[in-house]
């Protein structure tokens, strides 16, 4: 196709789309045709090529803007990371060295504690096999009836270290033994753990007991037949109206089936409401009783 032609074909559609019957008919008149002659190129094959061209650089801009964005993103996050795993890093060998410092003092506090439960259970051994040295009685806190503490005229006199009252014999340990353990003790001795039945005799004996933060003695009572239920050791069950318990006391807290006496630094304390319960198993001090023999008052004959 000519130029020649394709300006003809032109001007035929440009004339198709005016009506003839409208106010258009003066553009009709060959003046203004000829200025609205529109010249149209032949179309090439190769006219395209360029926007291919373009439209295959914007998208390698993009692929390439994207991996960017990419890159800074992922270089981002690591920057985050890596001062946080450098202070985990430095807190590390903090903690390990406490911990390994911590070790360390208590395998040291146990060998200390190993020694001295060793030098501890010798003496009891030695203790008990050899009988005790005299030493002197503390200065009584109350005082008591000279009659209470006088021998009366024809009874025996008490071992070396025991204090008599009425006609019983007191022991009060320097050691510390199960409520069990303690019973046998007193028993090679003769004797047994204490039997308080007036408040005269709970008095005499708490009197000689030695203050402390919690000084605790065992003495000879316990439930452990029958909960709630407490006998002496001698078999006769415990008169109520004759017990010194603590105000609250015995509650069977952790299963605590023997009773104690406690004296403390607490001065307002009170013997006759001194009595604990506990665990028959703890190691306290103890009380042993030492029964007199009675004597016979018949008047020999002649």
């Amino acid at each position: 196709m000519t130029a020649e032609n394709g300006t003809t074909f032109c001007e035929g559609m440009y004339s198709k789309l005016i009506d003839s019957d409208g106010p258009y008919d003066e553009m009709n008149s060959p003046n203004v045709r000829e200025q609205h002659v529109v010249h149209v190129s032949p179309a090439k094959g190769n006219s395209r090529q360029p926007y291919k061209l373009a439209t295959a650089c914007l998208t390698g801009l993009c692929v390439i803007l994207l991996l960017v964005l990419v890159v800074m993103s992922s270089r981002r996050n690591v920057s985050e990371v890596i001062p946080d795993a450098s202070a985990q890093q430095q807190t590390l060998p903090v903690n390990i060295t406490e911990l390994m410092e911590q070790i360390k003092n208590l395998e040291k506090e146990n060998k200390e504690l190993e020694t001295e439960k060793d030098i501890l259970e010798k003496r009891v051994k030695a203790l008990e096999a050899t009988p005790s040295p005299p030493r002197p009685s503390p200065a009584r806190e109350t005082t008591v009836a000279p009659a209470a503490s006088r021998s009366p005229p024809g009874l025996p006199k008490c071992p070396a270290d025991w204090h008599r009252f009425q006609d019983s014999c007191y022991y009060i340990s320097r050691t510390t033994l199960t409520w069990s353990s303690s019973q046998q003790f007193c028993q090679r001795r003769g004797g047994h753990l204490a039997i308080i039945h007036t408040a005269e005799e709970q008095t005499f004996i708490w009197n000689k007991l030695v203050r402390g933060h919690w000084n605790a003695y065992w003495f000879g009572i316990t439930d452990e037949k029958a909960e709630g239920t407490w006998h002496w050791v001698d078999g006769t069950e415990l008169d109520m109206n004759t017990a010194f318990w603590e105000e609250g006391e015995p509650n069977n807290h952790i299963d605590e089936d023997c009773g104690y006496i406690v004296k403390t630094q607490v001065l307002n304390r009170v013997p006759i409401k001194s009595w604990y319960d506990a665990p028959c198993e703890m190691h306290w001090r103890f009380v042993c009783e030492l029964e007199l023999p009675a004597v016979s008052t018949t008047a020999p004959h002649a």
